[in-house]
C-alpha cells in the first residue's frame, strides 16, 4: 500500500530563493565559526605610546633637576658663608690698600731724619720720641684703616651670599617648573598624535570586522526579502509520494531562529492517504 503526501509549498520563484539564501546563510555561519577573532580584537588595534610622549617621559628626571641649586643655596648659609666671598676682596682690596699705606708711611721717615738733622737733634733723645709718636700713631691709622676695610668687606660678602642664595632658590622654583611646562606641552601634542593613530587603528578594526562578518549581514538581509516574499504570495498544493526520510532543504531550515519563518513556509505539510 502507497503512502503519498501532500505538500503545501511556496510559488517556484519563491522557493528557489529560500533555498539559495539557506545555502549562503550556511556558509556564512560556516565563515563566523572559523573566525579568528584576534584578528579583529587585540592590542594591535591599541595606539602605543607617541614618540613625543616618550620624549615628554624622557624629561621627568629633570624634575628633580632642583637639587643642586639647593645644594648651593645652602652654601650660602652659616655663619662662615661669607668666607667664599671675602677672600676676593681680601687680595683685590685690603692688601693692596694697607700695602700702599706702609708705603706711604715710610716715605715720610726721610723727611723727619732731614727735618731732625736741620735742627741740630738728629740721633738724639727728641728725634726718637718724635719717631716713636709717629710710628705709633701710623700703627693706630693702619689698624683703623684695615678695621674699616675688613667690616666693608665682610658687609659685601654678606651680601653677595645672600644674593647668591636668593638666586640658587629661584633657580630651583624655575627649573621644575620650566621643565614641567615642556613636560605639559609635549604630553598634549603626544597625546593629539596618539588620539589620531588610535582613530587609525579603530578604522582598521571596523574595516576588519566588517569584512569578517558582511558575508552573514548579506545573508540575513537577503533572507528578510525572502521572508517578504514569502509572505506576501499563496502557496500552491502538491501530492506526491512520501519520501524515506526528510529532504536535505528541511533539515537545513532547522538550524536558527531566525529561520522559523521560511521552514514554516516551504517545509511541506504531510498528509497521509492510503490506497
Amino acid at each position: 500500500m502507497a503512502v503519498q503526501q501532500t505538500q503545501v509549498l511556496p510559488a517556484p520563484f519563491i522557493e528557489a530563493p529560500a533555498k539559495a539564501y539557506l545555502g549562503e546563510l550556511e556558509t556564512a555561519i560556516g565563515g563566523i565559526k572559523d573566525l579568528d577573532v584576534s584578528k579583529l580584537y587585540g592590542s594591535q588595534f591599541v595606539a602605543p605610546q607617541s614618540a613625543i610622549q616618550a620624549e615628554a617621559e624622557a624629561l621627568r628626571g629633570g624634575l628633580g633637576g632642583f637639587q643642586s641649586y639647593l645644594t648651593d643655596a645652602a652654601a650660602s648659609t652659616g655663619p662662615d658663608a661669607y668666607k667664599s666671598y671675602m677672600s676676593p676682596y681680601q687680595s683685590d682690596i685690603i692688601d693692596t690698600t694697607l700695602a700702599e699705606y706702609d708705603r706711604q708711611a715710610q716715605m715720610k721717615m726721610p723727611a723727619m731724619a732731614a727735618n731732625a738733622v736741620a735742627a741740630g737733634a738728629f740721633g738724639g733723645g727728641r728725634e726718637g720720641v718724635q719717631r716713636a709718636e709717629y710710628q705709633s700713631a701710623s700703627d693706630r691709622n693702619r689698624a683703623a684703616l684695615q678695621a674699616q676695610l675688613l667690616q666693608t668687606g665682610f658687609g659685601q660678602a654678606q651680601n653677595l651670599a645672600s644674593q647668591n642664595f636668593a638666586q640658587q632658590m629661584n633657580l630651583a622654583q624655575a627649573a621644575p617648573s620650566l621643565v614641567g611646562q615642556q613636560i605639559g606641552a609635549l604630553s598634549t601634542l603626544g597625546a593629539q598624535q596618539q588620539a589620531q593613530s588610535q582613530a587609525q587603528l579603530g578604522a582598521q578594526q571596523q574595516l576588519a570586522y566588517q569584512q569578517a562578518y558582511q558575508p552573514l549581514q548579506a545573508a540575513q538581509q537577503y533572507g528578510s526579502g525572502v521572508m517578504g516574499l514569502i509572505s506576501g504570495y499563496p502557496q500552491r498544493e502538491t501530492t506526491s509520494p512520501l519520501p524515506p526520510s526528510p529532504s536535505p532543504l528541511s533539515t537545513a531550515l532547522g538550524v536558527g531562529s531566525t529561520l522559523a519563518g521560511i521552514y514554516r513556509a516551504i517545509t511541506p505539510q504531510q498528509i497521509q492517504i492510503k490506497s
